[in-house]
């Protein structure tokens, strides 16, 4: 099937004109204003560029532009503005908006095939590099992120887990951190943001790695002084995460990551460790999965205790038993702790 090229002009004649010299190479299709243009645009996909005249009743070609720069259209399809005008103010309003050239009133033949041609010829080949370039970046992020849960489940197994501790986590941060952000505007973050902080959460308790086995994997209480080694494991997660190449996660995540390994265990009232920060001092990613991680370690057997049932976890999250929590985050907590709770009963 062919390509097609959309003429928008309300002068039946220009458009005649500009058909005949592309007929035997493009489909052609015509609009005589600017919403029946658009509306062919959004249900056609075989357009590989338009030509488009900028006075025309109904929709003129400027607010046309002004779309396709707000859809994103014009950074794949060449826009050529049909015009007699000698109007610079507004041909450098139509540039500014994207438009590629200015194909003049009266047109000269000669030139307006090749031109535009070329020009087509030229998105084509860079639409084909961005899909390429989009394609290889999915596979590696995707590849980081298997490569990031690898590193975080065998943190888990080495901690006696069965690896899931590291999914739940992930799922809690981003159902409690979602809920949070819309109740709070102070702490309003971006879905992006958020997807990164979730992915990010999974590496909390990578510094456990520097931790004896003989602690790590103790079955009973531990001593105060091994409570002090087992401590390190924050600032340690950080070390490790500073020494991974640059290409295993992005910036972002690097940075959201190390801020969690290292303040996952702060507290509201300054009490946490390793730096005694207090409110907001500790940032609100790292004081979600501090919730996300207490929440989880309570209601799941450890090599020192058996499951807490979900009642008697949420109680003590709040009695503040596990430390003092920021109380707009228990707030978001007791909202959403059932939605938690359903989930983690389905998935087993």
């Amino acid at each position: 099937m062919k390509n097609s090229i959309l003429i928008v002009d309300d002068q039946e004649i220009n458009r005649v004109i500009l058909a005949e010299l592309f007929k035997d190479d493009f489909n052609i299709i015509q609009a005589e204003n600017g919403d029946q243009a658009m509306k062919i645009i959004n249900r056609d996909n075989s357009i590989v560029a338009i030509m488009l005249d900028l006075i025309m009743p109904v929709m003129d070609g400027m607010s046309v532009l002004i779309e396709l720069n707000r859809s994103g259209k014009i950074y794949h399809t060449p826009v050529f503005i049909i015009t007699a005008a000698d109007n610079m103010q507004l041909l450098s309003s139509a540039y500014s908006l994207g438009a590629v050239d200015i194909i003049s009133k009266p047109f000269r033949m000669c030139f307006i095939k090749s031109r535009i041609c070329n020009i087509i010829e030229l998105y084509r080949h860079r639409n084909e590099l961005v899909d390429v370039v989009n394609e290889n970046v999915a596979k590696m992020s995707k590849l980081n992120d298997k490569m990031v849960e690898v590193l975080a489940t065998l943190i888990e197994f080495r901690d006696c887990e069965s690896g899931e501790h590291v999914k739940r986590i992930r799922g809690i941060t981003q159902r409690l951190l979602t809920h949070v952000c819309e109740k709070y505007p102070e702490y309003f973050l971006e879905k992006k943001a958020i997807d990164n902080i979730s992915k990010a959460a999974v590496l909390h308790d990578v510094g456990k790695i520097a931790i004896p086995d003989s602690i790590l994997q103790k079955p009973g209480m531990l001593t105060p002084e091994e409570f002090e080694i087992m401590k390190i494991h924050t600032v340690k997660g950080c070390d490790i995460l500073a020494e991974m190449p640059a290409d295993i996660m992005d910036e972002e995540v690097y940075r959201y990551s190390y801020d969690i390994c290292r303040h996952h265990h702060e507290r509201w009232d300054g009490h946490g460790y390793p730096d005694g920060l207090k409110g907001d001092e500790t940032p609100i990613w790292a004081q979600v999965v501090a919730v996300a991680d207490v929440f989880d370690a309570l209601t799941s057997p450890r090599v020192y205790k058996a499951a807490f049932d979900y009642n008697t976890a949420i109680k003590m999250i709040n009695d503040g038993d596990c430390g003092k929590f920021n109380p707009k985050l228990l707030e978001s907590f007791n909202e959403v702790v059932g939605e938690i709770i359903r989930v983690r009963q389905e998935s087993k």
